[in-house]
């Protein structure tokens, strides 16, 4: 993602083919590892090829992934209301045991380190 990233970086400031030695200075100036082989992988698979292009052919494949988030939603007869506080009642236990947020710790890598 950072070989990606860099790419990008390079493309908005202007340089529309930038070189594996553009991505390195842009990638050690963070103080980023830079990979050789990543780097010229990337270079080879968008070699002649329009960045504004890439990304919308990338959208396209993007909007067949399921994104997730749909809720199951049940319409509940009348006489079962009583049934539905139970089931309502296992959302809310569930919404909370979602709201425990990971550290960036936990990653091993900080973006701004």
């Amino acid at each position: 993602m950072k070989v990606i990233a860099a790419y990008l970086l390079a493309v908005l400031g202007g340089n529309t083919c930038p070189s594996a030695d553009d991505l390195k200075d842009i990638l050690g100036c963070v103080g980023a590892e830079v990979e050789d082989d990543r780097i010229q992988l990337l270079l080879s698979e968008v070699k002649g090829k329009d960045i504004t292009e890439l990304i919308a052919a990338g959208r396209e494949k993007l909007a067949s992934v399921p994104s997730g988030g749909g809720v199951a939603v049940s319409a509940a007869a009348p006489g079962a209301g009583a049934a539905a506080a139970p089931a309502a009642a296992e959302t809310k236990k569930e919404e909370k045991v979602e709201e425990k947020e990971e550290s960036d710790d936990d990653m091993g890598f900080s973006l701004f380190d």
